[in-house]
């Protein structure tokens, strides 16, 4: 076999790119994997072991931060101890028509090393909801077909969660669920008795592992999963999917490899492989396989596909159906509910738990009585917790008295913020902006989309909703908050190369195959024919073993 010659090529190394390479190497696959940044080795590459105060600015940001990340700056991200996991802004920059915080990672690995670990699956409510309401386009796919996937990523990744036994929510097959702290059990049965157990407050189901896994250590509830875990405690693909799939000794893994395009054979009618540029020489080459797995996140990913065979559609490969770049969903959030909590004063909570409490969806569910004037609905994620401090007062955070004041726990409180789903419209979309170039000469994407009147129909109740049920199970205070959401604040981008059920409109069938290209495969987010209220990352890991197996038997039957 030529050293450009494979049987599978993954673009991209995140959550979707490694479990492709782990299943495409296990079935016998020569297999190259092409990441377009860094490398990062696991544990040897991570940030775990420093402390604050090894940091010239405490872990903070400074304004020539500011100046280089002018996106990254907008939100959370931005600080001094993981920032060569976040991309370089200056040589990789897009357009935005209406404002999208594009917040990246360009490594081994991906965002798999700084994703929230949210883990959940998708119910018969989310795949039906598109054919129901008229929104978007069918699923070609009901959650029998993936409940099987469900199963299998879940016990290879090792999500913990308790199995709740609710129809909005499936349950999985899960590691133990990490502890209530007391005041969450309390309001937890308090919610259960107020609501007739209509409404809930669970554990958060979460891709840290409680107990040894597959040669990883059980989490030790440090809650420093963004900076990489020594543990390999948390699901990531350095931690989980890379290791077996080097193991096999059918995985190359290439960093510093920008996919320019996926090269189409007109007469086959199917891919022959890719054109990279390395991003350190800035050389082109080309890698030949039988089967490509397009696993470059949602938003990259489409932009393979647009790059590509655009002497054939002028979309690009997978544009026919007019859907390419199309239909981009985000989940919309940043408002929610809080209060304080009396009584549990000699009450305190040790470590710090990487997860906190669940509230699985609600609206427009059946049970649900109350008239909404919005369709489908949004779930939250928060916690109670214990804690004293006066930093914000400035004359109080200096001195031996205020030192020994953060020694002492101080009340008790609870805040949630509401995850809302956002529809799939045609006209939210993505495309090439071939003014504007990249480091290496590649046009860059162009962001125009936006929230539309259903999703800002449903923030008053995302607010309003948490304000009774808190005040209904004695929280005090209650307060309300709404800090603007802007497209992309929530990093689940998807859509834009949907599944559905026929060639005119949708990108990709129901095994994730373009239609214009049956060797071809997207099964990261871009796959999404509608966003459900929870978070993805799950349905990415099922979505990318059920194609492999397909593809994998495809190929035995000689069909690809």
């Amino acid at each position: 076999m030529a050293d450009n010659v494979y049987d599978a090529i993954v673009i991209g190394s995140g959550i979707s790119g490694g479990w492709a390479a782990k299943e495409l190497t296990e079935k016998g696959l020569k297999t190259i994997m092409l990441e377009r940044g860094r490398n990062v080795e696991h544990v040897k590459d991570y940030h775990a072991n420093k402390n604050t105060w090894e940091y010239p600015h405490r872990g903070g940001r400074t304004k020539q931060m500011e100046a280089d990340y002018p996106v990254l700056k907008r939100d959370y991200p931005l600080n001094e101890k993981n920032l060569d996991f976040w991309v370089n802004e200056k040589e990789s920059p897009y357009t935005e028509v209406k404002r999208f915080d594009w917040f990246r990672g360009y490594h081994v690995g991906g965002r798999s090393l700084m994703w929230g670990r949210q883990s959940y699956r998708f119910s018969d409510l989310d795949f039906e909801a598109n054919v129901k309401d008229g929104h978007g386009t069918d699923w070609p796919i009901r959650y029998a077909d993936i409940a099987p996937w469900y199963s299998y990523a879940e016990k290879w990744a090792g999500i913990s969660g308790n199995r709740d036994g609710l129809d909005v929510l499936p349950d999985g097959d899960f590691l133990p669920a990490m502890d209530f702290t007391i005041v969450e059990k309390d309001l937890a049965d308090r919610l259960k008795k107020e609501y007739g157990g209509k409404r809930h407050f669970i554990m958060g189901r979460t891709a840290n592992i409680t107990k040894p896994h597959h040669g990883r250590i059980n989490c030790q509830y440090q809650n420093q999963c963004w900076l990489g875990c020594n543990f390999g405690a948390y699901f990531s693909t350095q931690s989980s999917t890379l290791p077996p799939a080097m193991a096999t000794g059918n995985l190359t893994l290439r960093p510093f490899s920008i996919v320019s395009k996926i090269i189409y054979d007109k007469d086959s009618q199917k891919a022959k492989g890719v054109e990279i540029v390395d991003a350190e020489t800035g050389k082109t080459y080309e890698y030949f396989a039988k089967v490509i797995f397009v696993c470059a996140s949602a938003f990259n990913s489409t932009w393979v596909l647009m790059n590509s065979a655009t002497d054939v559609w002028e979309g690009g490969l997978g544009s026919s159906s007019g859907e390419l770049g199309h239909n981009a969903m985000d989940h919309h959030f940043r408002c929610g509910a809080g209060g304080r909590v009396e009584g549990y004063e000699d009450k305190y909570v040790f470590g710090r738990r990487p997860t906190g409490l669940y509230v699985p969806r609600f609206q427009n569910v059946p049970g649900d009585d109350k008239k909404r004037d919005y369709v489908r609905g949004f779930g939250y994620q928060g916690a109670a917790s214990r804690g004293r401090w006066s930093g914000e007062i400035a004359e109080m955070s200096v001195g031996a008295d205020w030192k020994d004041a953060m020694l002492e726990p101080g009340s008790w409180s609870v805040g949630f913020t509401a995850f809302g789903e956002i529809l799939p419209y045609h006209e939210n979309r993505i495309f090439l902006d071939k003014d504007k170039k990249d480091k290496w000469g590649l046009p860059v994407l162009s962001m125009d989309m936006e929230i539309k009147d259903n999703e800002k129909k449903m923030r008053p109740d995302m607010q309003e909703d948490m304000k009774e049920m808190l005040e209904k199970i004695g929280v005090k205070d209650v307060y309300t908050y709404d800090n603007e959401y802007t497209f992309g604040m929530g990093i689940h981008e998807m859509g834009t190369a949907r599944m559905g059920t026929d060639p005119k409109n949708s990108v990709l069938n129901k095994h994730n195959q373009v239609w214009d290209a049956k060797n071809v495969f997207v099964t990261d987010g871009a796959a999404m024919a509608s966003a459900a209220c929870v978070n993805p990352s799950l349905t990415y890991m099922a979505l990318t073993a059920r194609a492999v197996d397909f593809a994998v038997s495809e190929l035995k039957k000689g069909n690809l």
